[in-house]
């Protein structure tokens, strides 16, 4: 892709990783626009991050059905026009027609490292399998939960003294870098994803890439 990419960001909270996609592009570190913030809570505070045109709550409950509410989340993403939708925060599983009208499009940021710990409760499930690491994952999107290719890692070590809140405080501090590198690189055009099978320059690759390994590829 070439220019400013359009992102549109899907988030049910706070916006921590939305904050942290417009400080970026702020900053001149990411040649992109956020062009819209989607959320199923109408309260959620990453709404207030964007003015009024460039957002959109609904609640699901006031839809008949999952399908009628994600047919018009989904329009209204289109309306906006982006070049790739972020999850960033979005507590529902998006169902498969949702997923397919954005396919290849459609990357989510998860607090594990994947495929380790899918869904929710990460933090107090690595304490509880005694893993000696714990992170954060940046996936593209499939109808199966947290199970589409893995672009990126960052991870953080597990301290005996960990609680879920600390090990969660910590696995925070690397998400937001690692967030805004993987859309480094999305954005640029260096990382295309077909039928699960990711490539990066044009030569596919297998295992994720490390946040640290200079800082990926140079991202930035």
């Amino acid at each position: 892709m070439t220019g400013c990419t359009r992102i549109a960001v899907l988030a049910s909270g706070r916006g921590s990783n939305l904050q942290a996609i417009l400080d970026a592009i702020a900053q001149g570190q990411l040649q992109a626009e956020v062009v819209g913030v989607f959320s199923d809570r109408p309260d959620a505070e990453a709404l207030q991050r964007m003015p009024a045109p460039r957002r959109w709550a609904a609640a699901p409950r006031d839809f008949a059905d999952r399908a009628a509410y994600e047919s018009a989340l989904g329009d209204a993403v289109a309306a906006s026009a982006p070049d790739w939708i972020v999850c960033a925060g979005y507590m529902r599983i998006l169902g498969a027609a949702f997923v397919a009208r954005f396919d290849g499009r459609l990357v989510n940021i998860h607090p594990s490292l994947l495929p380790r710990h899918k869904g929710l409760h990460t933090h107090a499930r690595a304490l509880e399998a005694g893993d000696a690491e714990h992170g954060a994952s940046v996936h593209f999107v499939v109808p199966e939960l947290d199970a589409g290719a893995v672009l990126a890692q960052a991870r953080v070590p597990v301290l005996p003294t960990d609680t879920p809140q600390t090990l969660a405080a910590r696995v925070l501090g690397v998400e937001h870098p690692l967030l805004i590198a993987s859309l480094q690189l999305l954005a640029s055009g260096r990382v295309t994803e077909q039928d699960g099978q990711l490539q990066l320059d044009g030569h596919p690759f297998f295992s994720p890439l490390a946040l640290d390994s200079a800082r990926m590829l140079q991202a930035s």
